[in-house]
């Protein structure tokens, strides 16, 4: 089963189960998936699902530190419930220790030796932990080892 066969199932158990936060956002997840098939003029496959949902999540994230810093703690509860559902449908994390081992081998790979090589380092480290590290982590790992 693809990821987007996936959401449809997950929606129709929340329909049944009357889950409505479960049902809301994988409706809002599904409806942006839909407007880019649309625009696209084809359906998506598993990997551009899968950007998408890392782009709710990380949009959820930054909502998150907001509402935090304002002090909106009902708000900041309900973010965190809505990472915590959509972060179900990402392939297992990986470890800190994994990325330090493959942010190595991609360095070694790159021949990349300063800061001033981040990007090239960057650009053929992602699409190796492509939804499986958070962005942010992945740059300071980076970071620490040029």
């Amino acid at each position: 089963m693809n990821l987007s066969e996936r959401l449809n199932e997950d929606m129709k158990q929340a329909m049944k189960s009357k889950d409505k936060f479960k049902l809301s956002n994988i409706r809002m997840v599904r409806s942006t998936i839909k407007n880019l098939e649309i625009d696209l003029k084809r359906s998506l496959d598993d990997n551009e699902v899968l950007d998408i949902i890392s782009r709710e999540i990380k949009q959820r994230k930054d909502a998150l530190q907001e509402f935090e810093k304002a002090g909106r703690h009902d708000l900041a509860e309900n973010a965190n419930a809505e990472i915590e559902l959509l972060s179900a449908y990402l392939p297992e994390q990986l470890s800190e220790e994994e990325i330090k081992v493959i942010v190595q081998q991609t360095i070694q790979e790159t021949g990349a030796s300063s800061k001033a090589d981040m990007g090239k380092v960057m650009s053929a480290l992602m699409p190796k932990v492509k939804g499986r590290a958070d962005g942010k982590l992945v740059n300071q790992v980076v970071q620490q080892f040029l």
